[in-house]
């Protein structure tokens, strides 16, 4: 009652203050009774003194400069796109050339990167092949050196020396010696690595070894298999419908998901990869087949499309198998060697998986080529 009948009135009567006193009293609001109130004006005054030049009324803004904190302020502040109050305004970021696209990529720059991998790959496979094995073996050998330092990050210590050796070897004891020599070269890498661990022990020797055995297995022995393909006559054109049909898979794919894709294939794992991409992948691999297998190989329709959902299906299944593994190692991307694609593993993980499966399929669908 102390607030509502001061001493010396009757109740139910208003008070008169008495000469010489001055009974105003301001009332702080607290903040969720503030509207206008900023949360980094709390404990300075600025609040207060806002909520009293709103209490004023429109005579406080008749001016021709608004009173900060005033409903004529909000309102020009919020007209001019500041989201904040007087000297905390935060104005929406303007777009920045180069930032990555809705697909989380700096689309030209990964074209570009694209494109200049791509035409060297291309003349070494159609005129210099020796050229063409070299290439492949670098790509495996800085993709297989981008494992071992992401699998650093977990204190997995891969045998660096003879894991790159085989990388190096693989690939031409496949060119050079077929199945056999790869069958051979991959049975030496893998005892080196043992060898090389048991003269070099290290903590965690178990977790070392399969580490190592598998980054030979995953990246040079799979790429190795593409060099099979270069032997048999006619088989160059194979290798490039090979990777014309990966590109049409992340072309397609990278386009449809990136305009209609809603529904993610492995929202754990790659949580950008949509069914709605997949299917473009698999059209734009259906177009891109056909006409290889008509113009280039010189077989019926039907090869070219069966290829096409089998490459659209292991370039796929490589691409969320290396997600899983940066997934577990807590890392976004190999590397950062290539701009707009991150590290050449980013690269090759559909076209590893790709070349046994089109080996394999050319083994049996082409009578006479292998």
């Amino acid at each position: 009652m102390a607030d509502h009948d001061p001493p010396g009135a009757a109740p139910g009567q208003p008070s008169t203050p008495a000469a010489g006193t001055d009974n105003t009293r301001v009332v702080v609001a607290p903040d969720a009774a503030r509207p206008h109130a900023s949360p980094v004006d709390a404990g300075t005054g600025i609040a207060a003194t806002q909520d009293a030049a709103v209490a004023a009324g429109p005579h406080a803004e008749t001016g021709s400069t608004p009173v900060p904190g005033s409903r004529r302020a909000i309102r020009a502040a919020r007209a001019s796109g500041a989201t904040g109050h007087g000297l905390f305004k935060r104005r929406r970021p303007a777009k920045v050339p180069g930032t990555p696209s809705r697909a989380g990529r700096n689309l030209p720059a990964a074209i570009g990167v694209g494109a200049g991998l791509l035409i060297p790959v291309l003349v070494g496979l159609l005129f210099f092949p020796i050229v063409f094995v070299g290439i492949v073996t670098l790509f495996g050998a800085v993709g297989v050196w981008e494992i071992c330092r992401a699998l650093e990050l977990r204190r997995i210590s891969v045998p660096v020396v003879p894991t790159l050796a085989g990388a190096l070897v693989l690939p031409f004891s496949a060119y050079l010696g077929g199945a056999e020599g790869l069958a051979v070269a991959a049975v030496f890498s893998i005892l080196g690595l043992f060898l090389w661990r048991s003269l070099d022990p290290a903590p965690d020797a178990a977790k070392s070894l399969m580490a190592g055995t598998f980054t030979v297995l995953w990246v040079p022995f799979m790429l190795s298999f593409a060099m099979l393909l270069m032997r048999a006559e006619g088989g160059f054109l194979v290798i490039a419908t090979l990777l014309l049909l990966v590109v049409a898979n992340d072309t397609f794919g990278y386009l449809i998901g990136a305009f209609f894709g809603k529904h993610a294939m492995a929202p754990k794992i790659s949580p950008k990869k949509s069914w709605e991409g997949f299917g473009g992948s698999i059209g734009g691999a259906f177009v891109v087949g056909g006409f290889c297998a008509v113009l280039l190989l010189d077989q019926p329709l039907w090869i070219g499309l069966v290829l096409a959902v089998a490459i659209v299906a292991s370039a796929t299944a490589g691409d969320l198998a290396e997600s899983m593994v940066k997934r577990e190692l807590g890392v976004k991307d190999m590397g950062t060697i290539l701009p707009g694609h991150g590290g050449v593993m980013d690269r090759l993980d559909s076209i590893v998986l790709a070349s046994p499966v089109a080996y394999l399929l050319s083994a049996t669908l082409v009578p006479g080529l292998l």
